[in-house]
């Protein structure tokens, strides 16, 4: 029988706990690593719809890339909606593993994936010879803004997304899943004419434009849930008698 613990240390190899931000917190965060799994659910956040839907396809377990417990959490109760989700997983026997930041930078992980599925060439780490890092770099026929920001907005669902000019073609191009406005300036310093991330603040936009660097915010769900592809497409390799399933919910953000 599969155990929490085989699949926590398939995913320890994919993502190595080392990778992840000192602030972060990953790994097994509800539930006993000893439990059988006979099914899991793959999705972005563990909510309370997503406890629900793994409960209702049989799964014991549910792995996310945004961590379940962040917040330094101080008590886990129904009184308090933010952490009443912990007991939903809690009471259904359902234990949660999360991959954030280590997947994030892992070599193959959330920046890898978002890079191929926007069609980066010869991707590279932004931190100059390194093999794992938050950004990745990559190549593309020269386009123009608009244009490439409109292809951004079909490969990845986007129902919606922002971006000013900077005042050159795409050529060269960073990408961050989620919120990694504060790159402007290295991303620039290494040579890319356009960023691809989330979460962006006003003044980032106005200090990007002012710096000469495309800035695209394509939705923080947006450019992180094509992770969930690859996480799946792991675990089935590793336990091919496993059930999997990628979960129904999306962005909670809705725009008119």
């Amino acid at each position: 029988m599969i155990s929490v613990e085989d699949i926590l240390n398939a995913l320890w190899a994919l993502a190595p706990v080392s990778y992840k931000e000192t602030w972060d917190n990953v790994g097994l965060l509800l539930g006993r690593k000893h439990a059988p799994v006979r099914g899991v659910l793959v999705a972005l956040d563990a909510t309370a719809a997503v406890a629900a839907e793994a409960e209702r396809l049989g799964c014991q377990l549910v792995v996310t890339h945004h961590p379940v417990i962040f917040r330094g959490d101080k008590h886990v109760t129904d009184d308090d909606p933010l952490t009443a989700a912990h007991l939903d997983f809690l009471e259904k026997g359902i234990a949660v593993i999360s991959m954030h930041t280590n997947l994030d930078c892992a070599p193959g992980g959330v920046n890898d994936v978002l890079a191929e599925r926007l069609g980066l060439q010869n991707c590279a780490v932004l931190e100059d010879g390194e093999t794992a890092g938050l950004i990745r770099m990559g190549e593309l026929p020269e386009t123009t803004l608009p244009a490439f920001a409109a292809f951004v907005k079909s490969q990845l669902n986007c129902p919606g997304l922002r971006y000013v000019e900077g005042g050159r073609p795409v050529r060269r191009v960073a990408v961050g899943g989620g919120a990694c406005g504060e790159y402007v300036s290295k991303v620039l310093a290494a040579g890319c004419d356009t960023l691809v991330t989330a979460d962006i603040k006003y003044h980032e936009f106005c200090d990007a434009a002012t710096l000469g660097l495309n800035l695209i915010d394509a939705g923080h769900f947006e450019t992180e849930d094509p992770v969930c592809d690859l996480l799946i497409a792991k675990l089935q390799a590793a336990f091919p008698g496993l059930a999997l399933h990628r979960s129904k919910h999306a962005d909670c953000i809705r725009f008119l």
